[in-house]
Protein backbone atom coordinates (compact mmCIF):
# COMPACT_ATOMS: atom_id res chain seq x y z
CA UNK A 1 0.00 0.00 0.00
CA UNK A 2 1.55 3.11 -0.94
CA UNK A 3 2.50 5.87 1.77
CA UNK A 4 -0.28 8.52 0.60
CA UNK A 5 -2.79 5.72 1.30
CA UNK A 6 -1.17 4.40 4.59
CA UNK A 7 -1.02 8.22 6.10
CA UNK A 8 -4.00 9.56 4.33
CA UNK A 9 -1.70 12.23 3.14
CA UNK A 10 -2.39 13.24 -0.73
CA UNK A 11 0.66 15.34 -1.50
CA UNK A 12 4.59 15.92 0.11
CA UNK A 13 6.97 19.45 -0.49
CA UNK A 14 8.77 17.01 -2.95
CA UNK A 15 10.15 13.56 -3.27
CA UNK A 16 12.66 14.08 -0.58
CA UNK A 17 10.12 14.79 1.89
CA UNK A 18 7.93 11.45 0.80
CA UNK A 19 10.62 9.43 1.02
CA UNK A 20 11.67 10.34 4.50
CA UNK A 21 8.01 10.41 5.88
CA UNK A 22 7.67 6.71 4.15
CA UNK A 23 10.97 5.86 5.54
CA UNK A 24 10.12 7.17 9.39
CA UNK A 25 6.54 5.53 8.56
CA UNK A 26 8.56 2.12 7.71
CA UNK A 27 11.01 1.86 10.57
CA UNK A 28 7.97 2.37 13.21
CA UNK A 29 5.81 -0.12 10.77
CA UNK A 30 9.07 -2.91 11.21
CA UNK A 31 10.05 -2.12 14.95
CA UNK A 32 6.18 -3.03 15.50
CA UNK A 33 6.36 -7.01 13.22
CA UNK A 34 9.96 -6.85 15.37
CA UNK A 35 8.24 -6.68 18.36
CA UNK A 36 5.18 -9.29 17.76
CA UNK A 37 7.80 -11.54 16.23
CA UNK A 38 9.87 -11.44 19.74
CA UNK A 39 6.08 -11.33 21.81
CA UNK A 40 5.77 -14.42 24.34
CA UNK A 41 10.32 -14.44 24.50
CA UNK A 42 10.03 -12.46 27.39
CA UNK A 43 12.55 -9.95 25.74
CA UNK A 44 12.39 -6.62 24.03
CA UNK A 45 13.97 -5.40 20.61
CA UNK A 46 17.14 -3.92 22.53
CA UNK A 47 17.59 -6.76 24.83
CA UNK A 48 17.45 -8.53 21.12
CA UNK A 49 20.19 -6.82 19.86
CA UNK A 50 22.48 -7.24 22.95
CA UNK A 51 21.90 -10.80 22.60
CA UNK A 52 23.10 -10.62 19.09
CA UNK A 53 26.38 -8.12 19.65
CA UNK A 54 27.15 -10.84 22.23
CA UNK A 55 26.62 -13.80 20.43
CA UNK A 56 28.67 -12.43 17.57
CA UNK A 57 31.67 -11.57 19.85
CA UNK A 58 34.51 -13.61 20.26
CA UNK A 59 35.16 -11.97 23.28
CA UNK A 60 33.46 -10.18 26.67
CA UNK A 61 32.42 -6.98 25.91
CA UNK A 62 32.13 -4.09 28.03
CA UNK A 63 28.78 -1.93 28.41
CA UNK A 64 30.27 1.09 26.53
CA UNK A 65 31.28 -1.55 23.53
CA UNK A 66 27.75 -2.73 23.44
CA UNK A 67 26.28 0.53 23.15
CA UNK A 68 28.88 1.38 20.32
CA UNK A 69 27.39 -1.41 18.36
CA UNK A 70 23.57 -1.02 19.05
CA UNK A 71 21.19 0.30 16.90
CA UNK A 72 19.22 2.42 19.25
CA UNK A 73 22.39 4.54 20.66
CA UNK A 74 19.47 5.93 23.21
CA UNK A 75 19.30 2.60 25.24
CA UNK A 76 20.04 2.98 28.71
CA UNK A 77 22.67 -0.35 27.88
CA UNK A 78 23.80 -0.55 31.79
CA UNK A 79 20.10 -1.29 32.52
CA UNK A 80 19.25 -3.22 29.85
CA UNK A 81 22.42 -5.29 30.30
CA UNK A 82 21.40 -5.98 34.48
CA UNK A 83 17.67 -7.13 33.24
CA UNK A 84 19.35 -9.91 30.66
CA UNK A 85 21.68 -11.18 33.54
CA UNK A 86 18.38 -11.34 35.83
CA UNK A 87 16.94 -13.46 33.05
CA UNK A 88 19.18 -15.52 32.93
CA UNK A 89 20.42 -14.61 29.38
CA UNK A 90 23.61 -12.85 29.80
CA UNK A 91 26.73 -13.20 32.77
CA UNK A 92 29.26 -10.69 33.72
CA UNK A 93 32.21 -10.24 36.11
CA UNK A 94 34.30 -8.05 36.48
CA UNK A 95 37.17 -6.90 34.30
CA UNK A 96 40.64 -8.54 35.76
CA UNK A 97 42.45 -5.66 34.19
CA UNK A 98 40.19 -3.00 35.13
CA UNK A 99 38.30 -3.22 38.00
CA UNK A 100 36.15 -0.45 37.13
CA UNK A 101 35.08 -2.32 34.10
CA UNK A 102 32.17 -5.32 33.96
CA UNK A 103 32.84 -8.14 31.24
CA UNK A 104 29.47 -8.92 29.46
CA UNK A 105 29.42 -12.52 28.03
CA UNK A 106 25.81 -14.53 26.50
CA UNK A 107 24.73 -17.20 28.58
CA UNK A 108 23.47 -20.70 27.38
CA UNK A 109 20.25 -19.89 28.18
CA UNK A 110 20.57 -16.92 25.97
CA UNK A 111 22.01 -19.06 23.05
CA UNK A 112 19.05 -20.83 23.07
CA UNK A 113 16.38 -18.52 23.17
CA UNK A 114 18.51 -17.02 19.42
CA UNK A 115 19.05 -19.98 18.22
CA UNK A 116 15.45 -20.90 18.66
CA UNK A 117 14.77 -17.62 16.80
CA UNK A 118 16.71 -18.15 14.62
CA UNK A 119 14.70 -20.57 13.18
CA UNK A 120 11.56 -18.23 13.18
CA UNK A 121 13.62 -15.81 11.15
CA UNK A 122 12.23 -16.67 7.65
CA UNK A 123 9.08 -14.85 9.02
CA UNK A 124 10.80 -12.12 9.55
CA UNK A 125 12.49 -12.42 5.82
CA UNK A 126 8.89 -12.60 4.67
CA UNK A 127 7.68 -9.65 6.13
CA UNK A 128 10.32 -7.51 4.27
CA UNK A 129 8.56 -8.86 1.27
CA UNK A 130 11.51 -8.47 -0.99
CA UNK A 131 14.10 -10.45 -3.06
CA UNK A 132 17.45 -10.93 -1.98
CA UNK A 133 18.30 -8.61 -4.60
CA UNK A 134 15.96 -5.99 -4.04
CA UNK A 135 17.01 -6.32 0.06
CA UNK A 136 20.58 -5.65 -1.55
CA UNK A 137 19.58 -2.56 -3.07
CA UNK A 138 17.65 -1.20 -0.14
CA UNK A 139 20.83 -2.05 2.10
CA UNK A 140 22.90 0.00 -0.63
CA UNK A 141 20.43 2.81 -0.79
CA UNK A 142 20.19 3.43 3.32
CA UNK A 143 23.58 2.69 3.46
CA UNK A 144 24.50 5.75 0.83
CA UNK A 145 21.79 7.89 2.78
CA UNK A 146 23.97 7.81 5.45
CA UNK A 147 27.18 8.13 3.87
CA UNK A 148 28.87 11.69 5.36
CA UNK A 149 28.23 14.80 2.65
CA UNK A 150 29.89 18.15 2.59
CA UNK A 151 27.11 20.49 3.23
Amino acid sequence: MSIERQIKQTSFRNEYQKATVNLVFTAFWFQEKVRLFLDGKDITMQQYNILCILRSSDNPLSTQQIRERMLDKMSDTSRLVNRLIQKGFAKKKINSADKRLVDVTISNKGITLLESLDKKDDELDDIVGLSPEEATTLSQLLDKMRKPRII
